[in-house]
C-alpha cells in the first residue's frame, strides 16, 4: 500500500488521487497509442483531442462566452506578468495595479519595467492583511487595463467579488490559486490566467482566457511565443507545449465535472476553510489569523504565540503526516493550503491536531 500524506503544500500542490491513479495506468499505454502522453507527438490527433476536450470541459465548468481563447502555454503565471503589458498596454499608455500582497506586487513592478502602471491601492503598510474596498481604489479611466489578483497565497486574502474597474477598461484577473475553486463570470473580465499548479494541474502550463477583442490590441513586433494573438491563432501549438501538464489538467477539469462542477466545488471548500478558521476562532487567542478581514478559503495563514511553538508545530505536523503547514518567510507562522484536491478527511486531521496541539501547549 503506497504511503499518502496529507499535502498542505501551497503549490506545486496535490492532485486528486482518481487523476494520479488514472495517469498512472495509462502512463506505457495512451488509448491504445503504444505510447505514453509524453511521447505522442503534439502535431498527432491524439493529443489535439486532449486538448480540444480541455478547453470544452473548462468552458463549460467557467460558462466561458464562445468570444474567448482558451490557450495553454508556458512561463506560468509569472511570464504573464510581463506578457500583458507587452501586449494590452499600448505605447505611452498606463495601466492600473491593485496590490494586496506579493504576488499582485511582483506582477505590478514587472509592468513596471515596460511602462508606466500604477497601484490603484496597496495595503503593504499593514501588511496585506485585508483587501482594499471599492471605494479606497485610485482608478484611471484612461487605463489600458485594471489588474488584480483574486486569492493571495503568501497572505491569506481572496477576492469574492471582483473589483469594479471605470467603464471600458478591461480587468484582467491572476486567478493562480483559487482557479476553479468557484463560479466566476467570465464575461466580467477581459482575461483570466492561473498557473495549473495549486488547483488547476501540476506545475509547467499555464491556463489563459481571453476575450478576443483584446487580441486585437496586440502590436505586431512581438517574437511569436510572446504574442497572445500568434499564440491563439495556433490554439497553444505554436510550439511544442507542456503536453503532460496539459494532459493532466484535462483530467483534473473531468474530475471537477464528475464532483458536480463549481458550484459542488464552492460548497466543499467552504466546509473545509470553515472546520480550519473555526480552530483558530475558537482558540482564545493560541492561533491567530494574519488575515483580519476577506480570509482566503485557499490559503489560510495563522501565528502562534512564539516562533519557538511554531517549529515545534510544523515538527509535530509533520511526524503526523501533515506536510507543507510552514508559512512563507514574509509572513511568518503557519499556512494551510486547502486547494480543491485536498480531501475532507486532511481537513479533519489538521483541525484534530490542531486542537490537541494547543492543549498540549496552551
Amino acid at each position: 500500500m503506497t504511503k499518502r500524506v496529507h499535502n498542505f503544500n501551497p503549490g506545486p500542490a496535490a492532485l486528486p488521487l482518481e487523476v494520479l491513479q488514472q495517469a498512472q495506468a495509462e502512463m506505457l499505454d495512451f488509448k491504445g497509442s503504444g505510447m505514453s502522453v509524453m511521447e505522442i507527438s503534439h502535431r498527432s490527433k491524439e493529443f489535439e483531442a486532449i486538448v480540444a476536450e480541455a478547453q470544452a470541459d473548462l468552458r463549460h465548468l467557467l460558462g466561458i462566452p464562445e468570444n474567448y481563447k482558451i490557450l495553454f502555454l508556458q512561463g506560468g503565471a509569472s511570464l504573464q506578468f510581463a506578457m500583458i503589458p507587452m501586449n494590452f498596454r499600448p505605447a505611452g499608455a498606463s495601466a492600473d495595479y491593485i496590490v494586496t500582497g506579493a504576488w499582485s506586487k511582483k506582477a505590478f513592478k514587472e509592468s513596471q519595467k515596460l511602462g508606466t502602471a500604477k497601484a490603484a491601492a496597496s495595503l503593504e503598510a499593514d501588511n496585506f492583511n485585508r483587501l482594499p474596498a471599492q471605494s479606497e481604489l485610485k482608478l484611471d479611466p484612461a487605463a489600458a487595463y485594471l489588474h488584480f489578483t483574486s486569492n493571495e497565497t503568501i497572505h491569506g486574502v481572496e477576492y469574492f467579488t471582483e473589483p469594479l474597474p471605470p467603464a471600458g477598461v478591461p480587468l484582467i484577473c491572476d486567478a493562480s490559486s483559487d482557479f476553479i475553486s468557484r463560479p466566476v463570470d467570465v464575461s466580467k473580465y477581459a482575461m483570466i490566467y492561473a498557473g495549473a499548479q495549486k488547483n488547476a494541474g501540476p506545475a509547467g502550463v499555464v491556463v489563459c482566457i481571453v476575450r478576443e477583442d483584446m487580441l486585437e490590441k496586440v502590436p505586431t513586433n512581438l517574437p511569436n511565443l510572446l504574442d497572445y494573438k500568434a499564440l491563439a491563432e495556433e490554439n497553444s501549438l505554436l510550439n511544442t507545449p507542456p503536453c503532460w501538464s496539459i494532459y493532466i489538467v484535462g483530467l483534473v477539469l473531468r474530475w471537477v465535472k464528475g464532483l458536480g462542477g463549481l458550484a459542488a466545488i464552492e460548497k466543499r471548500n467552504q466546509a473545509k476553510a470553515g472546520l480550519v478558521y473555526q480552530v483558530i476562532d475558537q482558540s482564545g487567542g493560541f492561533y491567530k489569523g494574519h488575515a483580519l478581514a476577506d480570509r482566503s478559503r485557499m490559503n489560510i495563514t495563522f501565528r502562534l504565540p512564539a516562533e519557538a511553538l511554531e517549529e515545534q508545530f510544523a515538527a509535530d505536523a509533520k511526524k503526523a503526516g501533515l506536510i507543507g503547514l510552514k508559512g512563507h518567510r514574509s509572513v511568518g507562522g503557519m499556512r494551510a493550503s486547502i486547494y480543491n484536491a485536498l480531501d475532507l478527511s486532511a481537513i479533519e486531521a489538521l483541525a484534530a491536531f490542531m486542537k490537541e496541539f494547543q492543549q498540549k501547549n496552551g
